[in-house]
């Protein structure tokens, strides 16, 4: 299963997971300090909230979940024969999860992760903002 993922900055996580609560029908699917993903199935969307007041409605990156690394490989080679350098993390701890991924640059400026989770993890990660917030490399 793949699936699209949204990051959000929000002012305020708690009004925000409310609203989305009620928007997708679901529960967040894990809750830290400063950060929040529901996990929806139909359709298959990751939204991730990113707390960072002062920036509430701007989209912080774009992403998609695979299953595994070796999908996330298969993506770093298919992007670069299109062209597209892919910034490479692999075994990297972003949201609270260890991770293996890819970052590209659409051309606007937009950031694009490619990404499987591997586990869970109790640290938001190595990437932080003043805010709670994260960005991917080289957005802030």
């Amino acid at each position: 299963m793949s699936r699209i993922q949204l990051a959000l900055d929000v002012d305020d996580l708690d009004a925000a997971v409310a609203f989305y609560r009620a928007l997708l029908g679901t529960e967040p699917a894990k809750r830290r300090p400063g950060y929040a993903n529901f996990a929806v199935a139909d359709p298959p969307l990751k939204l991730v909230l990113l707390e960072n007041p002062g920036r509430g409605g701007v989209l912080n990156h774009l992403g998609i979940e695979v299953e595994a690394t070796e999908q996330v490989r298969d993506e770093i080679a298919r992007l670069s024969g299109e062209g597209l350098v892919a910034d490479e993390e692999i075994g990297t701890t972003c949201c609270y999860a260890r991770q293996d991924k890819a970052w590209v640059t659409g051309p606007d400026g937009e950031r694009w992760e490619v990404y499987t989770v591997l586990a869970d993890s109790d640290t938001f990660g190595a990437v932080r903002s003043a805010g709670a917030g994260s960005a991917p490399p080289g957005t802030r």
